[in-house]
């Protein structure tokens, strides 16, 4: 019974990690998405020449950069076509960058819009538009037991042969990391 608990409660802090890990690790991706988040509250801001929509998603330190950027795409915007295009995207470079390191995130570029970040993200917004968390658990809850599987089975079978020689040992080795850190 005891053993049984154990299990239980083995499972369940295993799930809420690797579901906190996904959920943060795959929404701060989103963010940095031509139709994320960040960069739709930039639209929102250079339409009505507000910076208040922008600024929830960075930290107050970071304020005065993204000021100077955005009066810049706001004065470009009124010279002509390219110079608007060229002013709102370091606009919305600008914010997405600050919004990332003020995570503690690296930054490489504005990602292009439609850019495929899984099924988990879209079920995250899912679940906030529907007020509904079960189906992005239910889709989370597999893919850790799938991942936990895989990796404890490769691992399970390497070990059988571990002691065989140096390379053996090795693939071992490798295996075990890779369960251990998928678990960790």
């Amino acid at each position: 019974m005891v053993r049984s608990i154990s299990l239980r409660y083995l499972k369940l802090s295993l799930f809420f990690t690797l579901f906190i890990f996904c959920v943060f690790t795959l929404a701060f991706a989103y963010c940095d998405t031509m139709d994320g988040p960040v960069v739709a509250d930039a639209k929102i801001a250079l339409e009505k020449s507000d910076i208040t929509p922008a600024l929830k998603w960075i930290k107050k330190e970071a304020e005065p950069e993204l000021k100077t950027t955005f009066d810049k795409a706001i004065t470009e915007s009124s010279k002509g076509e390219q110079e608007k295009i060229k002013a709102d995207a370091e606009f919305f470079d600008t914010l997405v960058r600050l919004h990332r390191q003020g995570e503690g995130f690296n930054f490489s570029g504005v990602k292009p819009a439609g850019t495929d970040l899984g099924p988990a993200v879209t079920g995250a917004d899912k679940a906030l538009e529907n007020g509904s968390v079960d189906s992005l658990v239910q889709l989370l809850t597999e893919e850790v037991n799938k991942g936990v599987r895989e990796r404890f089975n490769n691992a399970f079978e390497k070990k059988k042969r571990a002691e065989e020689n140096t390379e053996a040992g090795r693939a071992f080795v490798q295996a075990y990391i890779e369960f251990v850190h998928y678990v960790e």
